[in-house]
C-alpha cells in the first residue's frame, strides 16, 4: 500500500462556524484553502458516490427517527447553516461519519449499540461539529501545506466532473480511510467540545456523548466494528471530564433527556430485522474495473514521453497517467493495480509516483529523511529497508532509498524512492512494485530514471 498525499490549490477562505455561547470555549475553523461553498459542493458530489456504494437503508421508520435527532440537533446556533442530510448504512460496524457541508451516514451497528437516544444524538452531534469547524476540508488543507506523495488515481470517485472529479484526478480519495475523513486528537477534542454545546441546545445530556465514545474504547479489540471507528476518531483523552467541564460554561437547563426509550428499541428492531447487506467486491467499488494480477499489469518495455511543468519522463505505454492540472505531482500507474481497500482507499498496487516538496535549504541528506519520517508515518506498514546510496540523475548528486510496506497484493511491497535536490525544492520518484515481482519491473523503472528530466 502507497498512501497519498495532495497537490491541489484552491481558494482561500475562512469561515465560523456559527456562535457558541458567550461562556463556552471559543472554537472556529483552522486554516482552510476551500470556501463554505466547496464545503458544500464536495459534500453534495461526494455524497452521491457514497449512496451508489453502500448499502443505504430504504426504511422510512428507521430513517425518520435518524433525521428527527440530527434536526434537533441542527436548530442550534453552534450548528451553522450548513444543509445537513442523514442516510442510514445497514452496517452491523459501529460507525458513523459526515462529509464536508453536511452529508452524514449512520451506521445501524452504533444505532445497535447505544444505550439511549442521547448517545445516538452524541455521535450525530460530534459529527455535525465536524462539518461546523470545517475538519474535512481544514485536512486537506493541510495535506497540501506539506507537498506529499500525490497524484494516483480517484478510483472511489470516478472520472465525474465537478470537485471531486476534479480531486479525484488529482489523487485525493475520498473513501472512509482518506485524508478528508481521519481527525487529529485535537479536531476530536474540539468536536467534543462543540458536540457539547449542540445536545445542550437540543436538551440532550451531553455526558452521554462522551459515556457512549468510552464504552467504545473499553470494547476496542473485543468487539466487531470498534476499531475502524477509532481508527478516524483518535481518542482525545479524558472525554468525560472535558465535557463535563464544557458543561458548566453553558447555559443552565433544568433538566436533560435522553429520549424516548420506547423509540430506540422500535428503531433497533428495524435495524437488527434487516437483512445482511451484500458485500461489494473490489472490483465492484473500482467502477467495474476489475483488480488484475502483477503478471496482468507488469510495465511494458515499451515507453511514452510525459512532460509537465516541472519534471519530464518516459513510462510504460500499458499504463495511465494520473496527473494534477498543473501537471506536478503525478501517478503513472494501470488502472488494473489500483485497489479499493475495504475501508474505502485507494492503493497503487504497481506503478510509479513523482513528487515535489519545497525546502527551506539545499540540505539533500536532511530533506530526504523529513520526506522519509512523513511517508512513514502516513503510511502504516512502511518501513526503510536496506541501505542508502548515492547516484546521479541528470548528473545531479541523488539518493536511493530502499522502503518496504504492506501491497494490497497481500504481499511485500518494495518502494524505491529517488529524491534531487533542485532549485525549486526536493524532487522524488518513488517507484512501487509487489515484491514477488519487482524482478521483472526493475529493468523499467531504471530506464524511466534514465529519462527523469527536471526543470
Amino acid at each position: 500500500m502507497f498512501g497519498k498525499r495532495l497537490a491541489i490549490v484552491l481558494s482561500l477562505a475562512m469561515v465560523t462556524a456559527g456562535q457558541a455561547c458567550a461562556q463556552s470555549k471559543k472554537l472556529k475553523p483552522g486554516m482552510n484553502f476551500y470556501s463554505v461553498e466547496q464545503d458544500v459542493q464536495l459534500g453534495r458530489e461526494a455524497a452521491a458516490q457514497y449512496e451508489k456504494q453502500l448499502p443505504i437503508v430504504r426504511n422510512s421508520d428507521l430513517q425518520s427517527y435518524v433525521e428527527r435527532i440530527g434536526r434537533r440537533l441542527a436548530q442550534s446556533p453552534a450548528a451553522g447553516q450548513f444543509p445537513y442530510s442523514w442516510r442510514v448504512v445497514n452496517d452491523r460496524s459501529i460507525n458513523a461519519f459526515a462529509l464536508p457541508g453536511g452529508p452524514m451516514f449512520i451506521h445501524t451497528g452504533l444505532i445497535l449499540s447505544a444505550d439511549n437516544e442521547a448517545q445516538v444524538a452524541g455521535v450525530l452531534a460530534h459529527e455535525m461539529a465536524h462539518v461546523a469547524l470545517r475538519h474535512g476540508t481544514n485536512q486537506l488543507s493541510k495535506a497540501q501545506l506539506m507537498q506529499g506523495i500525490g497524484g494516483a488515481a480517484g478510483v472511489f470517485l470516478g472520472s465525474q466532473g465537478g470537485l471531486v472529479g476534479q480531486l479525484g484526478q488529482m489523487g485525493v480519495g475520498l473513501g472512509l480511510q482518506s485524508v478528508m475523513l481521519k481527525y487529529s486528537r485535537d479536531a476530536e477534542r474540539n468536536a467534543d467540545l462543540l458536540g457539547t454545546q449542540l445536545m445542550n441546545d437540543a436538551g440532550y445530556n451531553p455526558v452521554e456523548m462522551a459515556r457512549f465514545f468510552e464504552k467504545l474504547e473499553a470494547e476496542s479489540g473485543k468487539r466487531s466494528g470498534v476499531t475502524e471507528f477509532f481508527s478516524s476518531h483518535p481518542n482525545p483523552g479524558n472525554r468525560v471530564a472535558a465535557v463535563e467541564k464544557e458543561i458548566r460554561t453553558l447555559p443552565r437547563r433544568s433538566g436533560y433527556q435522553n429520549g424516548d426509550p420506547g423509540e430506540l428499541n422500535r428503531a433497533k428492531s428495524i435495524a437488527q430485522g434487516l437483512p445482511p447487506a451484500p458485500k461489494r467486491s473490489a472490483a465492484a467499488m473500482q467502477d467495474g474495473s476489475a483488480p488484475q494480477s502483477p503478471e496482468q499489469v507488469r510495465p511494458s518495455r515499451n515507453l511514452r514521453p510525459w512532460q509537465g511543468s516541472l519534471f519530464a519522463i518516459h513510462y510504460p505505454e500499458n499504463w495511465e497517467v494520473f496527473a494534477s492540472q498543473e501537471g506536478e505531482d503525478v501517478t503513472f500507474a494501470p488502472r488494473g493495480a489500483i485497489f479499493q481497500a475495504p475501508a474505502g482507499t485507494p492503493q497503487i498496487g504497481y506503478g510509479a509516483v513523482l513528487g515535489h516538496e519545497q525546502t527551506r535549504n539545499d540540505d539533500l541528506e536532511g530533506n530526504t529523511r523529513a520526506l522519509i519520517d512523513n511517508l512513514v508515518k502516513s503510511n502504516s506498514g512502511m518501513r526503510v529497508s536496506g541501505g542508502q546510496r548515492q547516484i546521479t540523475v541528470q548528473n545531479a548528486p541523488a539518493l536511493l532509498t530502499t522502503l518496504q510496506s504492506r501491497s494490497p497484493y497481500g504481499q511485500t511491497e518494495i518502494d524505491i524512492l529517488v529524491t534531487v535536490q533542485t532549485r525549486a525544492g526536493l524532487v522524488y520518484a518513488v517507484f512501487i512494485a509487489p515484491q514477488n515481482d519487482y524482478r521483472n519491473a526493475e529493468p523499467v523503472f531504471q530506464e524511466m530514471l534514465r529519462t527523469l528530466r527536471v526543470r
